[in-house]
């Protein structure tokens, strides 16, 4: 939904199980009618479109792509945002750390990637800028063998020259948005900032990209500003203990742009103590990794998933605080024991009031499906509108 200004408000459809075109179509046209009823009546809606690499494949087939264009124009929708995160099977199954694969040290991820921009630039609308949200890098322990750094880089500035042959071909200005995540390579603000610096936008990286495109040195280091952001996810840096006025000046000093904002909150448990482990196991599900980041005297501590956060409280009495990676609805605050990070939200919302952040903003809770019981009250559709009119709110001066 174009919420005024050029900023547009939609959910990730990565919240629907659906890893085929025809899958995804189907959700598609179940959901997102629904949704834009409950949320925003009669609206022109904006659609956040998660396809994996077989879905993408699919819709490159020209029919299917001409039937995806009736869709969206017989209803009043458009695509402006793609969720590039998770390549390959994203729900019902065990993902854990295979979610980054393939990761940015792969051609894989790049065809992935170059081919996801390819399908933006067909159906963007022509006063609109894309953005396609990306693994941030690599899983933290395989980002760590020699030249994990440089091959990295290399990928991500010839994907930058796939997007600038784009631009030059379509007019359509689409930007790769990396989303740093607990225990991956980009986990931080500061380390992105710190690899965007000494990296994508190094006088290497400038003159490489002259290379690959041609461009003179200041259009190829403006290129690079344009076409290589940021994906901040709010639970991501929530869970990260991040404050929200420090990591977007940290951002914004750098020349980054804030491409996508997802709007999700994760798990705040103040006060661990021995009862933490019993009231979190419902949370601990065999899908997806929950990395847990520990605040106490000692500093920051991090675990790659709940389980081996629970081995390492044992026997401990120190004071700390636990935030826990699994998105939770945004609407929700207190949640009985512990709360959720939603006020991380309402800060970085009223920051961007203030001076927006990003053009687009998506919320991105896909763990419905895993969610305890007690928390799963309303029906998707209805929970994604719940979620929605929350952040209008907050939106609203």
């Amino acid at each position: 939904m174009n919420l005024g200004e050029g900023v547009h408000l939609t959910y990730c459809t990565n919240i629907h199980p659906g890893e085929t075109w025809a899958e995804v179509r189907r959700n598609l046209e179940y959901y997102v009618p629904r949704v834009r009823d409950g949320f925003a009546p009669g609206a022109r809606f904006g659609i956040g479109l998660r396809l994996s690499y077989a879905a993408a494949r699919a819709l490159r087939d020209a029919e299917a792509m001409a039937e995806f264009k009736s869709f969206l124009d017989a209803n009043d929708f458009y695509v402006f945002t793609l969720n590039g995160f998770p390549y390959g099977r994203f729900h019902d199954t065990p993902v854990k750390a295979d979610v980054y694969l393939p990761d940015w040290q792969s051609e894989d991820r790049l065809g992935y990637t170059d081919l996801l921009a390819d399908l933006l630039a067909e159906i963007l609308p022509a006063d609109m800028e894309g953005s396609v949200s990306t693994v941030p890098g690599a899983f933290k322990p395989v980002a760590k063998v020699p030249g994990a750094h440089a091959r990295m880089t290399d990928l991500m500035l010839r994907h930058a020259a796939h997007l600038v042959r784009l631009h030059q071909q379509t007019g359509r200005v689409i930007g790769l948005a990396l989303e740093p995540e607990p225990c991956c390579f980009l986990e931080t603000v500061e380390e992105t900032v710190t690899f965007f610096k000494g990296r994508l936008f190094s006088e290497q990286a400038v003159e490489r990209l002259m290379r690959l495109t041609g461009l003179g040195r200041e259009a190829a280091q403006a290129a690079l500003r344009r076409h290589l952001g940021v994906c901040l996810d709010l639970c991501h840096a929530a869970v990260e203990f991040e404050d929200p006025v420090a990591c977007l000046t940290h951002l914004r000093e750098a020349g980054i742009r804030v491409l996508k904002l997802q709007l999700s909150a994760g798990l705040s448990v103040p006060g661990v103590d021995a009862r933490t482990v019993d009231l979190l196991r419902p949370f601990d599900d065999h899908v997806y990794l929950h990395q847990v980041v520990e605040r106490s005297a000692l500093g920051l501590q991090r675990y790659v998933d709940l389980p081996e956060a629970f081995t390492a409280l044992a026997g401990r009495g120190d004071e700390r605080e636990w935030r826990v990676h699994f998105h939770v609805p945004v609407f929700l605050d207190d949640l009985g024991a512990f709360r959720s990070t939603s006020g991380f939200i309402r800060e970085t919302l009223a920051l961007h009031r203030e001076q927006p952040i990003s053009a687009h903003l998506e919320a991105e809770t896909y763990t419905f499906g895993v969610l305890p019981a007690h928390l799963r009250s309303d029906p998707v559709d209805r929970a994604i509108v719940r979620e929605l009119s929350w952040l209008r709110e907050q939106l609203q001066p």
